[in-house]
């Protein structure tokens, strides 16, 4: 396909990350497309600009998306590029997501002095996360450990966590991967200790639903299988009407022609955990999603994400 237009603007948030994962896009549409001019627009985020507060005090978890997310809506730009897991479960009105990109690595990785692993730090190590999810699962992983809150993009808590002589900070693989920092990781946490959050690992492409020109063009970039696994994981979580104020975790992969589904909510000190999982039709994601959900909803969620 040859495009009619011949420039588009990109929205992204500013941090080193985002800027990555917006110049890897534009990378892979200017393959596709190289006449193509794409131009990034930087915008500030309420997540952003309080940069500094706890992720329960700020908001849920659209708090890196709504001001980009405006922007497309108002016809400021034509795309946005998002880390899936900074997305709401329900997309504001008039806006889809017309491409997801091949999933990295959604496991979380520890970060830590020395070359501990999550069962060989020493008795009240000290961790940090900005994450309550994170948070929940290390408690209940290792009770003993000293968790504390932290934020800033990737490299600033890197630098947070030595200046403060942390023990370690726990952060997702695939953003250190993006960087170019995974020598950092001194252990890829098992899903099985840390489950992801919904979407994580995965970039997403933003806009119009109207804007039908642009969203053929995506199809350059669009992974299926990304999709198929995100959408049952986010169907999950939109059951469940979970939020990042919520320890709460969703991970699917595909195994043969099926997509396997792991979710759990746990109780923020890591206490109680429920687990369900299940198996269904890679063509049906978001039915295994909700009836993953609803196990968990059986099984007592309600009173823990209440």
């Amino acid at each position: 396909m040859t495009p009619g237009r011949t420039s588009i603007r990109i929205g992204t948030r500013g941090s080193d990350l985002a800027l990555a994962q917006t110049r890897t896009v534009i990378q892979l549409l200017q393959i596709g497309f190289p006449a193509l001019r794409c131009q990034e627009v930087v915008l500030s985020t309420h997540g952003d600009r309080a940069s500094e507060a706890p992720f329960s005090a700020v908001g849920s978890r659209g708090i890196f998306a709504r001001d980009i997310e405006d922007a497309l809506q108002n016809g400021g730009v034509d795309l946005a590029v998002h880390s899936l897991k900074d997305l709401e479960s329900d997309l504001p009105d008039g806006l889809t997501v017309g491409a997801m990109l091949p999933r990295a690595d959604a496991r979380d990785a520890l970060a830590a002095a020395g070359e501990y692993t999550l069962a060989t730090l020493p008795p009240g190590a000290r961790l940090a996360t900005s994450s309550i999810r994170r948070t929940a699962l290390l408690r209940h992983a290792r009770p003993d450990l000293r968790v504390e809150p932290i934020r800033g993009n990737v490299p600033t808590r890197l630098r947070k966590a030595q200046t403060l002589g942390l023990d370690g900070v726990v952060l997702a693989c695939a953003g250190l991967d993006r960087l170019g920092l995974a020598a950092e990781i001194s252990e890829r946490l098992t899903v099985e200790t840390m489950l992801p959050e919904a979407g994580q690992g995965a970039i997403a492409v933003e806009l119009r639903q109207e804007d039908e020109e642009l969203q053929e063009m995506l199809a350059v970039l669009h992974d299926p299988l990304t999709a198929a696994c995100c959408a049952a994981e986010r169907a999950c979580i939109r059951q469940l009407e979970g939020s990042c104020r919520t320890p709460i975790a969703a991970y699917a992969e595909r195994q043969a022609d099926e997509v396997w589904l792991r979710a759990l909510v746990c109780s923020p000190d890591g206490e109680r955990l429920l687990w369900a999982e299940e198996r269904g039709m890679l063509k049906a994601p978001e039915a295994l999603g909700r009836a993953v959900a609803d196990e968990l909803l059986r099984a007592g969620a309600a009173e823990l994400l209440s």
